[in-house]
């Protein structure tokens, strides 16, 4: 059963780990990474990532990537969203802890900020409006 723009869009906002698809070369099936992002419903959706990435690369060379994000329980149920970058911005400290508190118990989320921007490199955020949705609940399978 397809899900109403309501209902998707309450369950994009819910922390899922997504599986980012952007294609990266014309003779290849898309780059599918997993990946933590940010949506709030009517919005965009915002991944971070390095700027040099294989991802970051693939993402500025089509202008566009998709996300899904899943379930299995309760009832199996996915959302798929595909669309345009809208913006690239720089990565802040307020980014990264918004990411991380979405993510990790509350008592994790400082020592993994200190770790990411000390340890993990620059980052940028990127932004995708959602143009195009699929999704399903296909009950209890």
């Amino acid at each position: 059963m397809t899900l109403s723009m309501r209902e998707r869009e309450l369950f994009l906002a819910e922390p899922h780990i997504g599986a980012l698809s952007v294609i990266e070369r014309p003779d290849r099936a898309p780059l599918t990474v997993p990946i933590w992002y940010q949506y709030t419903p009517g919005g965009e959706l915002w991944v971070r990532t390095g700027p040099d990435s294989r991802k970051a690369r693939a993402i500025r060379s089509a202008g566009r990537f998709s996300l899904m994000v899943q379930r299995t329980e309760p009832t199996v149920r996915y959302v798929s969203v595909e669309g345009p970058v809208t913006r690239t911005e720089p990565d802040s400290r307020e980014r990264s802890w918004e990411m991380a508190a979405r993510y990790l118990p509350q008592d994790k989320v400082a020592d993994f900020v200190e770790y990411d921007r000390t340890r993990l490199g620059e980052h940028i955020a990127v932004y995708m409006r959602p143009e195009h949705w699929l999704s399903a609940d296909m009950g209890s399978l």
